[in-house]
């Protein structure tokens, strides 16, 4: 009797979610991200089928994980947003990232930024920028057809899939969104909400003494009518009146 031949499964394929190293190497870089993706966030909150993250895998190919790149930032056109562990491309309705973001560190090297301009350019994103924020320096590269080029000048570029601008006039890059208002940190946002409800608190105690005032000075000036005022309370009536 022959025996029955065994068909052999094609290899589990991994991929990784993590590559093991840190998010950012110091506290400058990781700052730059987080202004990215939160104000890249807040910009998009709105559209459901805008996704941005960052520091997560881009796998462009089913079955070649080596194939791959973490950018610092990512927007996505035409995705859901949604918990991921990594983004790969054939489980997203084939759709490349869209704008991606590198924020360099000292740890970073010339030939690691070209292989990452290969890739960001062969696997089809539309944008891709890379600021050094210890010499405030942007280069960015924008798809045209089927060239990827690099923008020339870059200062006060627009972004035209995103439509932020980047101003490097002063010391430090300011991005602004398309409302003109510049990308702030969470810690800004906060201190100006609350410096906003503070204002708020004060405006609202100012109003519940101008009321009170106004009360008694009604009170007041009715007992003046009817002759019932005491000189004091006259007195009082008169500073009233004369804050009004």
């Amino acid at each position: 009797m022959s025996a029955t031949p065994t068909l052999s499964l094609p290899p589990h394929v991994l991929y990784p979610e993590s590559d093991g190293q840190p998010m950012a190497d110091n506290i400058r870089q990781l700052n730059w991200i987080l202004l990215l993706v939160g104000n890249l966030r807040a910009l998009f909150r709105d559209r459901p089928d805008v996704l941005v993250a960052g520091n997560q895998f881009w796998y462009p190919v089913e079955g070649r994980p080596e194939i791959r790149a973490a950018p610092d930032v990512y927007v996505v056109f035409g995705r859901p947003k949604g918990e991921r562990g990594s983004y790969k491309q054939w489980e997203e309705d084939s759709i490349a990232m869209t704008v991606v973001f590198e924020v360099l560190s000292p740890g970073n090297t010339f030939a690691e930024m070209d292989e990452k301009l290969d890739f960001y350019d062969q696997y089809g994103a539309d944008e891709y920028y890379i600021y050094n924020p210890d010499t405030n320096h942007l280069t960015g590269y924008v798809r045209s057809g089927t060239a990827f080029l690099k923008v020339r000048p870059i200062t006060n570029h627009v972004s035209p899939r995103l439509g932020i601008r980047f101003d490097l006039s002063g010391s430090e890059m300011v991005v602004y969104g398309p409302d003109g208002k510049p990308f702030v940190s969470f810690e800004d946002l906060k201190a100006a909400a609350e410096d906003a409800e503070q204002r708020a608190g004060k405006a609202g105690e100012r109003a519940e003494q101008a009321e009170r005032r106004l009360a008694r000075a009604l009170e007041l000036s009715r007992k003046a009518r009817r002759g019932q005022a005491t000189p004091d309370e006259i007195a009082e009536l008169d500073r009233l009146e004369a804050r009004a």
